[in-house]
């Protein structure tokens, strides 16, 4: 069969069990995938709609400690997640890249909150009751420096706001604030490079196929499951559970089992608006009802915003970033950009839900980001993963191989700190110069082209372009500079069948392209995949 373009061989059909097969294609399940190849072990993973479909593709994008999680003490959770920024920055400098952020203050700032700190300064000065003091933010930020042995991101300093552009966009009282450091990174992608690189070391990646059925029978899961061929049986010795917003769902409809773990459904909505202010840093904003959101440099000429933090009630997939939320956002923003920010700057906007594990916390802002992996060992093994940030997913991904250990002897150690994803074998400051090296050799190449195929595709953005001397060398123009060449390779590479799956997940360029150019995308790569799909099945 074919896979966005690929000739896939399945295996875990018929006689031959895989030693994995993992649901769901978010940045959990194809994190496992590709550890666990990389083990020497056989893996499927089974994706009922595109990779990065739900909550992997609606993050904040950033590699972050959590500087926030500081106020709930989740001090385990902080370090590891900072431990990762940098080990995860060198393995895929393509799509992740420092970011420094600006943190406004000013003494009358007071918020609301219940948080383990709130409660304790409530105890020892119960006059600054409700207030961040200068102090304490200081202090927090000199520990999110120390806790995660950083070496190549700059320490936090603070910052004259009267003088420091990035007071600028400011309201006039903000005079005085701190920047620190954390890192960008591309979610959706992150997702598709994971998998692929499983792929390379040997897993089956089926999108589009959704699991409707499996059981134990003796010693092996079968897996029953319903896509492109209709439905089949796959055999596997262990089952992942990595169905993010849906993984409590499988456990008691798909796997037919009894459980009392279940997850909390939060819903993360951004707006995407016109670009706001003129430099590369983010803001960090406190709000009054002790939330923070981030405003963030977007796609060169946007500013992302977000995100909220809402128990969702529906199915995961209808998450929408709703009228309220927006205004609660521009609102948010206004409170201290210089120029409000009005429902009429919003360009975009998207939501997705984060599933947490219910550790019976007041609210979702309180709620554990922390992931939680439940081993069944009753006959095959089961492992339900739950929570998580995109982060720690390489993290989680260890866990979830540690704690599968004594069902696999064979299986190698853990490999993947610092190893590149596909196209990330350059330093870790080297996307300009691998930019310039482009446009050298490819004169036809804008500054923005250049530096946009670096961003999504490092060193492969070479074997993408080929022997091409000019733009029509690329073949067909989609607009935006999205050219045919880049499509084949999106196809034939990262498992995009969709217009959708290439100008909202595989990069952002739907942001520039009109409805009706993503439509002619859209009947393009239909008659494209059909082709293919011919010449495969008489091949």
């Amino acid at each position: 069969m074919t896979a966005g373009g690929r000739r896939v061989t399945e295996r875990g059909t018929g006689s031959d069990p895989v030693d994995l097969f993992i649901i769901g294609g978010g940045i959990n399940g194809c994190g496992i995938a590709r550890d666990a190849a990389g083990r020497g072990l056989s893996v499927t993973l089974a994706e009922m709609g595109d990779l990065a479909q739900a909550t992997s593709s609606a993050s904040t994008k950033l590699f972050h400690g959590g500087l926030r999680y500081l106020e709930y003490f989740e001090f385990r959770l902080v370090r590891e997640a900072l431990e990762e920024r940098e080990t995860l920055l060198v393995a895929m400098p393509h799509i992740s890249w420092p970011m420094r952020f600006v943190l406004p203050w000013q003494p009358e700032m007071r918020f609301a909150g219940d948080t383990p700190t709130a409660r304790l300064l409530g105890r020892l000065i119960p006059w600054a009751r409700g207030r961040r003091p200068a102090w304490l933010i200081r202090l927090a930020l000199e520990t999110y420096d120390r806790l995660g042995g950083r070496k190549i991101l700059p320490p936090a300093r603070s910052v004259d706001l009267t003088r420091d552009p990035a007071g600028r966009a400011l309201q006039p009282h903000f005079t005085k604030g701190w920047e620190y450091s954390d890192c960008w990174v591309e979610d959706s992608r992150l997702v598709v490079l994971n998998a692929r690189d499983a792929e390379i070391r040997g897993a089956t990646i089926l999108i589009r196929t959704k699991v409707v059925g499996a059981e134990r029978l003796g010693d092996l899961w079968h897996v029953t499951t319903e896509g492109a061929r209709g439905r089949q049986v796959h055999r596997a010795r262990a089952l992942v559970n990595a169905g993010g917003p849906w993984v409590a769902r499988i456990i008691r409809e798909t796997l037919a089992l009894p459980t009392t773990e279940g997850v909390r459904l939060v819903r993360g909505s951004h707006i995407v608006t016109k670009r706001l202010f003129d430099h590369d840093r983010c803001y960090f904003f406190q709000g009054t009802d002790g939330r923070i959101i981030f405003a963030i440099p977007y796609e060169t000429d946007f500013t992302l915003i977000g995100t909220t933090d809402q128990d969702h009630r529906g199915a995961p997939d209808e998450a929408r970033c709703t009228p309220e939320e927006q205004d609660y956002l521009c609102a948010f923003a206004s409170d201290y950009f210089r120029k409000p920010v009005t429902r009429e700057d919003i360009v975009w906007t998207y939501s997705g839900v984060r599933p947490l594990h219910d550790d019976g916390a007041r609210s979702a802002t309180a709620a554990t980001r922390d992931y939680v992996l439940s081993l069944d060992s009753r006959g095959a093994p089961l492992l339900n993963v739950f929570g998580g940030k995109i982060t720690t997913y390489r993290r989680l991904a260890e866990s979830a191989m540690a704690k599968l250990g004594d069902h696999f002897p064979q299986a190698g150690g853990a490999w993947t700190a610092r190893v590149p994803l596909p196209g990330g074998d350059f330093p870790w400051d080297g996307a300009p110069a691998l930019a310039e090296g482009l446009r050298r050799d490819y004169p036809f190449l804008t500054e923005r082209w250049a530096m946009r195929l670096v961003r999504a595709y490092g060193t492969d953005a070479r074997n993408l372009l080929g022997p091409a001397r000019s733009a029509l060398d690329l073949g067909r123009d989609f607009g935006a500079t999205l050219t045919e060449a880049e499509v084949r390779w999106l196809m034939d590479r990262e498992y995009a069948e969709r217009a959708e799956d290439v100008v909202w997940r595989r990069g952002k360029l739907g942001l520039r392209l009109t409805p009706e150019e993503i439509a002619a995308l859209d009947d393009w790569m239909k008659d494209a995949g059909g082709a293919m799909e011919a010449r495969a099945d008489t091949g």
